[in-house]
């Protein structure tokens, strides 16, 4: 029996049990495609993370612990410990080796959003994944001391448009007696999604941070109120800020720029890689990757299992049709290798058209994805998607062996007789 003969005599049994060839054709097709979906977001998963920000060599803030640092500079959550003052960051950003400096002021909120100040050098230096900029869908920057800039997760839920006015509130909860009712913002841009905790945040300059609290003191607004326009009129250089960035001119002066800071004498002052900080924090949540790796092995298992018993389940039914190909000739080391090429055969198609259905997920969700922080090329076909396919081709053939062995034992009369 040669290769053509027995890969028509695989082919016509499969199309005679089509139903039940395509219902295996198709178990095997979604557990590959829920296998290579699992794998690739959790390795997307944890890229995205490590990628929330780059480009960026140094964090800096009042001395704390890095992950603490790294939570509410980049992720917005919790509060500094301290602040820093405006002569230390300046001082530090005139620093020869220093490249562009990014200053970030904390402590508004709007409706449970995160309100930062910051300077127009954020929109320019600020990247994340790969080396990604920040794109505007509408608008631009600010330029007004009450102009707002909102990320995209703010303008969908919230329903925001260009030139809307909004309330800023003073702390974390927005409530009545907190809000800056009498200094409104103006919407002036909405960012692109990113995927990052960009897209829930509000940005504005440092100039409108410190109009807003001209006549607050110690958290609590003053009985003389100075309303919007005369807060224009007063001198709004900052005196202090929250935390900064740092873009270096070159990677050879990170580490001694990083000693210099920690030993700041003005203040203290700690420094930290964002990468480094981001590895430190993965580890905290890192446990849902552990998830989805399990989750990822239970679907290779039941991909496994399901093949195997669709294939014992069918060679039940084969009985007549091996015990007349044995009476036509056949040897029983030809049955079983019919059953096992068969087994490959279902395994290269169902996991090519898996495959297929991959990628058409990947190229219509792009913006789904983008907007969920995974961003997921459709054509990039790496080694490990290769080596997960092959591994499920190299397995069910091996599993093919099984019914084949047991088709290999079946005797002329066994599949000839109908038992009642």
């Amino acid at each position: 029996m040669n290769i053509v003969l027995l890969l028509r005599l695989t082919l016509k049994s499969m199309w005679n049990r089509r139903f039940t060839s395509s219902l295996t054709l198709l178990s095997i097709c979604i557990s590959v495609f829920l296998l290579l979906s699992v794998e690739t977001l959790r390795k997307e998963a944890k890229e995205g993370f490590s990628n929330t920000i780059t480009g960026t060599d140094l964090l800096v803030g009042a001395r704390s612990g890095s992950v603490q640092l790294l939570l509410y500079s980049v992720f917005r959550i919790g509060n500094a410990s301290n602040n820093i003052s405006w002569d230390s960051y300046q001082e530090i950003s005139a620093h020869p080796a220093v490249k562009w400096s990014i200053p970030i002021s904390l402590g508004d909120s709007h409706r449970g959003f995160r309100v930062m100040g910051t300077s127009s050098d954020y929109f320019a230096h600020y990247h994340y994944a790969d080396n990604h900029a920040l794109n505007f869908t509408h608008g631009q920057q600010f330029e007004g001391v009450y102009d707002a800039v909102i990320g995209a997760t703010i303008a969908n839920e919230l329903g925001y448009k260009i030139g809307q006015e909004i309330t800023l509130a003073h702390g974390i909860v927005d409530t009545h007696f907190a809000r800056h009712d009498d200094k409104p913002f103006t919407i002036v841009g909405v960012l692109a999604p990113t995927g990052t905790p960009v897209d829930r945040t509000i940005h504005v300059s440092l100039k409108g941070i410190e109009a807003l609290h001209v006549d607050w003191q110690s958290g609590v607004q003053a009985r003389q109120k100075i309303s919007a326009q005369e807060a224009l009129k007063m001198d709004l250089q900052p005196k202090q800020i929250t935390a900064f960035m740092l873009g270096l001119s070159s990677k050879m002066e990170i580490f001694r720029i990083q000693r210099a800071i920690n030993k700041y004498k003005r203040e203290p002052l700690q420094a930290v890689l964002p990468g480094v900080a981001l590895g430190e924090l993965w580890q905290l949540v890192g446990v849902a990757e552990i998830a989805l790796l399990i989750v990822a092995v239970l679907v290779l298992l039941t991909s496994f299992i399901g093949l195997l018993t669709v294939i014992l389940t069918s060679l039940s039914e084969r009985r007549r049709e091996i015990a007349i190909l044995r009476a036509l000739g056949a040897r029983p080391t030809q049955i079983f290798v019919l059953l096992t090429s068969e087994s490959i055969l279902f395994s290269i198609l169902g996991a090519t058209l898996g495959w297929l259905l991959f990628l058409i997920v990947l190229v219509l969700g792009q913006d789904v994805f983008q907007a969920w922080g995974l961003h997921m090329s459709a054509f990039s076909f790496n080694v490990a998607q290769a080596t997960l396919i092959l591994g499920i081709i190299v397995v069910s053939a091996l599993l093919g062996c099984i019914p084949g062995y047991q088709a290999y034992k079946h005797s002329l009369s066994d599949g000839m007789t109908i038992k009642l």
